[in-house]
């Protein structure tokens, strides 16, 4: 029996050590890296594969831990973000995909498009950037997602998650479209009377909605705002005194045109974030509702609920024309020469 414990407990010190090896943080400063990790890859592959990226200082140990505690068929081929500040038991978690592995608190803030919201999770170590930004133009997620137009952008609801680190982008996604579904379903049930009206009135469902409630979301500050600006748009698609007809003429539309098309409009060769006359002269871009009659092809940010609440139960007014005057606050008018005085005023 001596013999047989003695036994056990060589076999066990080198598997502790190992252990414990791996336990230790990695020896960088927490430099992010991006690792396309490819299929098939086996315990020695891996290690060698991380160590040449400067994330583990032993391949062969390692090797080793995967093949003990865990398994090289678990690594998940894809993007990984991962950090030279992290130790070999970490890196596994994250390879793997474990449950176990860290999470983090992410704030998606309202206003927000698709490609900022990528940058934010980058940092974070939650999804690479580039590869959230491919998953928001997804056709088969989008088509498990039930969602209408040419990606997810607007349906990346505003709020705070709790996500594990170096997730698939597509879990991303889906976690924060389920956000969103319940809350405006929520927002539709308590203004049934106006979802009913965009319904039958416009042929409007939840894509058109999300679109306009967008535009309201980039231009408006105050909440009070929102039903009033709302109702700017809506009647500029339907006034006929409102020239050019059906045109909405948001600025913000122009410019994420050239966040998601640069390459077809000639105007966003120069964009630098600032709306330009020749910006809002280029028909190229297809956002450009300055050239284009009714709603972009899509939402252009992630509205919030009050900016969807004020599309449901947008304000009763016969304003055409709004500027901003300070404070976040807008001066609203009916006519263009009511609101050519208001701009000279502004200024």
């Amino acid at each position: 029996m001596i013999g047989i414990a003695l036994g056990a407990g060589v076999l066990l010190l080198p598997l502790l050590a190992l252990f414990g090896w791996a336990l230790l943080p990695g020896a960088g400063s927490g430099k992010r890296f991006v690792v396309e990790w490819p299929r098939d890859a086996d315990a020695s592959g891996a290690g060698e594969r991380l160590a040449r990226a400067g994330l583990v200082s032993s391949p062969r140990l390692f090797a080793w831990y995967l093949r003990i505690f865990s398994s090289a068929a678990d690594l998940e081929p894809g993007p990984h973000v991962l950090s030279d500040s992290l130790g070999a038991r970490q890196l596994v978690l994250r390879l793997t995909r474990s449950r176990l592995r860290e999470s983090k608190k992410i704030t998606v803030p309202e206003g927000w498009h698709h490609a900022q919201l990528a940058r934010r999770l980058e940092e974070s170590e939650i999804c690479s950037a580039a590869s959230f930004v491919r998953a928001v133009r997804d056709d088969g997620l989008r088509r498990e997602l039930g969602v209408g137009g040419e990606s997810v952008e607007g349906l990346l609801f505003p709020a705070t998650y709790e996500l594990d680190v170096d997730s698939a982008p597509a879990e991303v996604i889906r976690t924060l479209v389920k956000t969103f579904r319940k809350r405006f379903d929520a927002l539709a049930a308590k203004h049934p009377e106006g979802a009913r009206a965009l319904r039958d009135q416009r042929g409007w469902g939840e894509h058109q909605i999300v679109t306009l409630a967008s535009i309201v979301e980039r231009e408006a500050v105050v909440d009070d705002e929102r039903p009033v600006i709302a109702s700017v748009y809506l009647n500029r698609l339907d006034d006929p005194e409102h020239k050019p007809a059906k045109m909405l003429q948001a600025d913000p539309t122009a410019a994420y045109g050239c966040v998601v098309e640069p390459e077809l409009a000639p105007s966003c060769a120069a964009f630098d974030g600032k709306v330009t006359p020749a910006l809002l002269r280029d028909p190229k871009n297809r956002y450009n509702t300055y050239k284009h009659a009714g709603l972009p092809p899509g939402p252009i940010a992630s509205p919030g609920e009050a900016s969807l609440a004020a599309v449901l139960a947008p304000a009763k007014t016969d304003y055409l024309f709004f500027v901003a005057a300070g404070g976040g606050r807008h001066r609203f008018s009916r006519d263009f020469d009511a609101h050519h005085r208001a701009i000279e005023e502004t200024r």
